[in-house]
């Protein structure tokens, strides 16, 4: 009697199928997780960026400062200063008594919102537009008029 040892093509096949069809299901799954985690840390860093604009306001004459300033001072880590946290590229237009940070994301598939803060600490997002040449070629509306992150 011949005694054959090992898998036929066609138990392959269709193991390889169910490994193809659970992976279908989870990949998404798994990018919208990571998603949600990039915007979450946006948010959080954000408000990091708020307590810092306070602290440099009460030693900078009344004054808020940028990434530049903050870093300088010490009170916000290098890697904002640099290319991207977490997906999402910070930035910060200040004048005098006043300032605008924002979180941006670096493609599509790192967040859904942009996010903002003006010196009410209050943060709030803008949705994503299309046609406007940004990161995937989305762009967020220019007014950052939105509704604060609950």
């Amino acid at each position: 009697m011949k005694n054959n040892r090992g898998f036929s093509l066609l138990e392959l096949l269709i193991v390889v199928a169910i490994i193809l069809i659970i992976a279908t299901i989870a990949i998404p799954s798994l990018l919208r997780s990571r998603q949600a985690a990039n915007e979450s840390a946006a948010v959080s860093n954000l408000r990091t960026i708020n307590t810092a604009e306070v602290t440099y306001l009460s030693s900078a004459a009344g004054n808020y400062g940028t990434v530049a300033d903050l870093v300088t001072a010490g009170l916000l880590d290098s890697r904002f200063s640099g290319t991207a946290v977490s997906g999402y590229s910070f930035g910060i237009v200040a004048s005098l008594s006043d300032y605008t940070a924002t979180a941006i994301p670096t493609s599509a598939n790192s967040g859904r919102y942009a996010y903002f803060s003006l010196p009410d600490a209050v943060i709030r997002y803008s949705t994503l537009d299309t046609g406007c040449g940004g990161p995937g070629g989305h762009c967020y509306p220019g007014s950052m008029s939105g509704s604060p992150v609950q």
